[in-house]
């Protein structure tokens, strides 16, 4: 329990109807979920709007609502607080009422386009395995400790991060990694926590069709390290075009990693095969177990972040030496009769396709043939459907466009979509179904011993959403039954 007035600590209040020292045991933002005494507050997000759900919330026991447009009739005994911005309410809010856990912990957050799974998940092994124990937020799970829970969002909303934060602190757990998506930053679910530091991977095409402009997603990605305090760190990747600009106004201590340029935190890769990375990294040689000029980065940026909290250079790059990463990020397996190689990765922007495909061709040996599944979600940019379609035919000898999660789209419509503008030479590479089980048969079918097939866009994802409902689906192991199937 707390006092609704204590916990409006940084709260822009507009007006006040009611008693501020009403006790409050609760908060939330989903009216189906309050309880007794519990503070509603109402939040206007892209599908619904939580003002509509006012009087519904009251009618569960809530006893106090924080709301950016009050209703004309109030009802007595309850507290009704104006504010300028509900979702930043909530924010500071929540840090409030959990008693500010963030700040009791060393919390870095990651952001970019590409790598926040990987760099938060390879933060979150090292220092667990520097005897620390740690808490992780990431796309793949949440993870307090050893205790693993279901992830649905890249970022939970504020009150659930702050929940969640409050469980670690209470679990004994000194540093929380994790990652920040462009929706939660813009969406102020991270406002009011404390970090000790961030890191910046690099930006790409995506979001666009929540954020409109690409230089609207570059500014929300910018505003997190400009609201960083100075005591804290920021870390940018120097050879990503905008890795200076998200440094440009943060108050926080300024660290850059390269691979190609001088930084503080330097890397060059002396070999990458399927065994792994050979690296030197800061006149220190290094062998990492992950795959890929792209996984070069994300080490980096993770020792970076590592020596910038403290931890001794050669103790960090000898445990991250054993580290594996993040499941559905270039996970591979290769059949038993004629060793094709299938790679699953979470590759959904043309960039990180890009990269996957890149990499794959840096590893073949001789002459293996590089075969693509892919698909593009629906519901989500569709500027970027023709664009993947592109990279993959480019960058594979055949390629099977098939459905991602399609949600509430025609999968045909998107498959049409990534076939638009492909130039006449690229339609004798591809063939599109939209089944994704039978799209994966078919490019393994395809393969020849040695063979790469890549199955790209769900990574770790378990699930495929077709209308609303999601049905079990996990690329991997549908991987290993067509393999078995087919004799491979």
């Amino acid at each position: 329990m707390a006092v609704l007035q204590d916990i409006l600590y940084k709260v822009n209040i507009r007006s006040v109807h009611g008693n501020l020292g009403v006790q409050v045991a609760d908060l939330q933002i989903d009216s189906r979920r309050v309880s007794n005494n519990a503070c509603f507050i109402a939040i206007k997000g892209n599908a619904v709007d939580g003002h509509a759900y006012i009087d519904a919330a009251i009618q569960k026991g809530a006893s106090s609502i924080v709301a950016e447009h009050l209703p004309a009739q109030k009802q007595e005994n309850i507290t009704y607080i104006q504010v300028e911005n509900s979702a930043l309410a909530a924010a500071y809010m929540s840090d409030n009422f959990y008693g500010s856990p963030s700040a009791k912990m060393k919390v870095v957050g990651v952001t970019g386009t590409n790598g926040k799974t990987t760099i938060a998940t390879l933060l979150f092994k090292l220092f667990s395995g520097l005897g620390y124990k740690c808490g992780l937020l990431s796309t793949v799970q949440n993870q307090v400790g050893d205790d693993v829970l279901p992830s649905t969002h890249t970022t939970p909303d504020a009150i659930s991060i702050n929940a969640l934060m409050k469980e670690m602190l209470n679990k004994g757990c000194t540093h929380v990694f994790m990652e920040c998506s462009s929706h939660a930053i813009h969406q102020h679910r991270i406002s009011g926590l404390h970090f000790a530091g961030a890191i910046f991977s690099n930006i790409t095409h995506d979001h666009l069709d929540y954020h409109k402009t690409f230089d609207e997603y570059i500014r929300v990605k910018k505003s997190f390290f400009d609201s960083l305090p100075s005591d804290a760190f920021a870390i940018s990747n120097a050879d990503d075009k905008r890795g200076l600009v998200m440094l440009q106004n943060t108050q926080a201590k300024k660290h850059l990693y390269s691979l190609r340029t001088l930084a503080e935190f330097k890397g060059k890769i002396l070999e990458n095969n399927l065994t792994g990375l050979l690296m030197n990294i800061n006149d220190q040689e290094v062998h990492f177990r992950l795959i890929g000029e792209f996984n070069a980065y994300n080490l980096l940026a993770v020792y970076g972040a590592a020596v910038c909290l403290g931890e001794e250079k050669y103790k960090v790059l000898q445990v991250l030496s054993n580290i594996t990463g993040a499941e559905g990020r270039f996970d591979y397996i290769t059949s038993k009769a004629e060793r094709v190689i299938g790679i699953v990765d979470y590759a959904h922007t043309p960039d990180a396709l890009l990269n996957v495909l890149a990499t794959i061709k840096k590893l073949r040996q001789g002459h293996e043939k590089i075969i693509t599944v892919v698909g593009c979600g629906g519901d989500r940019d569709k500027t970027k459907r023709p664009v993947m379609a592109e990279v993959a035919c480019e960058h594979s000898d055949k390629v099977v466009f098939t459905s991602d999660n399609p949600r509430s789209e025609d999968p045909e419509a998107i498959l049409n979509d990534m076939q638009t503008g492909l130039l006449p030479s690229m339609r004798k590479k591809y063939i599109a179904i939209t089944d994704r089980k039978e799209a994966i048969k078919t490019a393994i079918s395809l393969a020849s011993a040695e063979d790469i097939v890549l199955i790209a866009g769900k990574g770790h994802e378990k699930y495929q959403e077709i209308k609303g409902i999601k049905h079990p689906f996990d690329d991997k192991e549908v991987l290993k039954e067509t393999f078995e199937l087919l004799g491979k």
